[in-house]
């Protein structure tokens, strides 16, 4: 081998096949990008992304809640007698609801809009219990659970307050199960 080949092997960037072969010899981009330092970034992120969540997850579990509607007056007592229902706007003017008086003296108050797909549910009086028409979904008038038909969620609550014969929403409720 004469010197002129071995120098040629020797120079980077060179069109040596050899050299070509060993470019991840030079590890200078390997110490700035290697899976340590990813792993660190990724496991750095997570634990800045959960410890952000911890003012919320105590709010939560001290019972501290966000206002998510205001004290709405609904109706007064006398103007629902037992077995009838009447629609309202709660928490905003766009979200539908129902007040139903039931046939047993109970106030109960669902948002309206079916869970299956937003169809306005009424109540019927001689079933007691709340209808969807568009698809056949019934829900128990008690508890907001789907009885029967393709709704799978039940009916998000509204909270009531009777002060003085008048009846107040004071809040949604969410539930699961």
């Amino acid at each position: 081998m004469t010197n002129e080949c071995k120098k040629g092997r020797n120079i980077k960037d060179s069109t040596s096949d050899m050299v070509n072969l060993t470019k991840n010899v030079d590890q200078t981009d390997d110490l700035k990008y290697n899976r340590r330092a990813f792993l660190k970034t990724a496991v750095g992120a997570s634990m800045a992304l959960g410890l952000s969540t911890v003012p919320f997850s105590v709010r939560a579990m001290m019972g501290i809640a966000e206002d998510e509607g205001e004290r709405l007056e609904v109706a007064r007592m006398d103007e629902l007698p037992e077995g009838n229902s009447m629609t309202f706007n709660y928490p905003t003017e766009s979200d539908a609801a129902i007040l139903v008086h039931t046939v047993n003296g109970e106030l109960v108050a669902y948002n309206s809009a079916c869970t299956h797909l937003m169809c306005p549910v009424f109540y019927e009086k001689e079933s007691d219990i709340l209808l969807c028409p568009c698809h056949k979904g019934y829900f128990d008038v008690s508890n907001g659970q789907p009885v029967a038909g393709p709704p799978q969620r039940e009916l998000p609550l509204i909270e009531l307050e009777v002060e003085n014969g008048i009846i107040y929403a004071t809040g949604r409720k969410y539930r699961h199960g």
